[in-house]
Formats: structure tokens, C-alpha cells, sequence
């Protein structure tokens, strides 16, 4: 039986990679965006790959998607691009309060939050009525308090789907890989998680979980024994 992949925000970033691993793998691959051009660039010369324009955080296009993938046999969250303000934003003065540059907090929790967990709640059952899958979901970092909010929503979100539907055959994963940690690194260390059984928990540096991800220094040289 072929497996299906429904991966968010796979027309950039590690999204995009983990659409196209998975096609590659031989799945039947359903990346969903907002931007037509970059799902086009993703599912480049990958017959296995469908795409769909769908929104997150719209109810409707979440329950378009489903109605056509069905119950999927793993969910990837991918974060969304950083925040742009509408055309119609006046940027504040030159002496603006620090934090007024950032994106309002009701906005990046759409975004960042209750998007993805609205298309985690809706993809959760079909995975539960099957007895298996796998829950993906890569949360934003970044130093802004409206992106460490989000950020620790989603963790916080999936761990608690976990605790509760422990034992039910779905896997879930959540991390929040700091910046500058290559996105094949994150895809490599979360499959690695995927093949250990049990529940896993994903989790940043410096939090319980099996997964430490951050950038590798490289290791000072071994000073050589001195003869005898």
C-alpha cells in the first residue's frame, strides 16, 4: 500500500525538503501552500507529487484537503515565512518602543499556532481509526516574544496529544531547531527519531527529549602524548 504525505508549508524551506524526500521515497506526496510558484519549484519532476493552494488557518481549505487526501498516513507542519506586514502598514517612528517593529501577537499565533493545530486536530482521527501515522510538526524560532509564544503553544500542544493518545499507534514530533541549523539536519534527525519505538518527544536543545539540535562546532585538535 502506498503512504501519504500531507506536508504545510512546502513551497520554501525545510517544508519544500521534506516534500521532496518523501517523493523520492516513493510516497504519494500532497504539498499544500499559499504560494503557487514556490509549490510549482517543489514539485518539480516528481510525478508522486500533487499540489493544492490551502491556507491553514481557514477551516474550509483545511476540510477542502482532507476531502481529497483522506486519512494521511503522515502530517508535516512546516513554520510559515516571516511575518510581512499589509501594504497598507505604516512603519512606526525612528523612536518607537522596542517591540514595535514586530508582528502583532494575534497574528504570528494564527499563523504559527492555531493554524497548524486546527490541521493537526483534523488529520489526528483518520491516523487514530487506522491505528497508525505520524504527527510532524516544525514550530518557528526566533527571539521576538510573539515567536517564543507560538513556539512554546506548539510544543506544549503536541505534548499533550502525545500523553493523550499514548499507546494508539500515531508517533508524534515536535522541534524548534535554532537558526542556522541546516534543514537537512532537522529532517535527518527527526527520522532517526522515527525509527525508535515508543513515544518520542522532539524537543529543542536544553529540554528533555532525544534530539539536540544545534550548530556543530568543530572539535579542537586532540593534542598528540608526548614520546616516552
Amino acid at each position: 500500500m502506498r503512504r501519504t504525505a500531507l506536508v504545510a508549508g512546502a513551497a520554501r524551506g525545510v517544508g519544500a525538503l521534506a516534500a521532496r524526500r518523501l517523493a523520492a521515497a516513493a510516497w504519494d506526496v500532497v504539498a499544500v501552500d499559499t504560494d503557487e510558484v514556490g509549490l510549482a519549484a517543489t514539485a518539480l519532476r516528481s510525478p508522486n507529487t500533487h499540489v493544492r493552494t490551502c491556507d491553514v488557518t481557514d477551516p474550509e481549505d483545511v476540510a477542502d484537503i482532507l476531502g481529497v487526501t483522506g486519512a494521511v498516513h503522515r502530517l508535516v507542519i512546516a513554520p510559515p515565512p516571516a511575518y510581512a506586514p499589509p501594504p497598507a502598514y505604516a512603519p512606526p517612528p525612528a523612536y518607537a518602543p522596542p517591540g514595535a517593529l514586530e508582528a502583532p501577537l494575534d497574528e504570528v499565533m494564527r499563523r504559527a499556532f492555531l493554524g497548524p493545530a486546527a490541521l493537526v486536530s483534523a488529520a489526528l482521527p483518520g491516523m487514530l481509526e487506522r491505528g497508525a501515522g505520524e504527527v510532524i510538526v516544525i514550530v518557528p524560532s526566533g527571539a521576538s516574544p510573539a515567536t517564543a509564544a507560538a513556539a512554546a503553544a506548539g510544543r506544549a500542544y503536541v505534548e499533550a496529544l502525545a500523553a493523550e493518545h499514548r499507546g494508539r499507534g500515531v508517533a508524534f514530533r515536535c522541534v524548534s531547531p535554532p537558526a542556522g541549523v541546516p534543514d537537512r539536519l532537522v529532517l535527518d534527525e527527526i527520522d532517526r527519531s522515527l525509527a525508535r519505538p515508543g513515544d518520542v518527544h522532539v524537543a529543542p536543545g536544553g529540554r528533555p527529549g532525544p534530539l539536540r539540535l544545534a550548530p556543530r562546532r568543530p572539535r579542537p585538535p586532540r593534542a598528540s602524548a608526548p614520546p616516552r
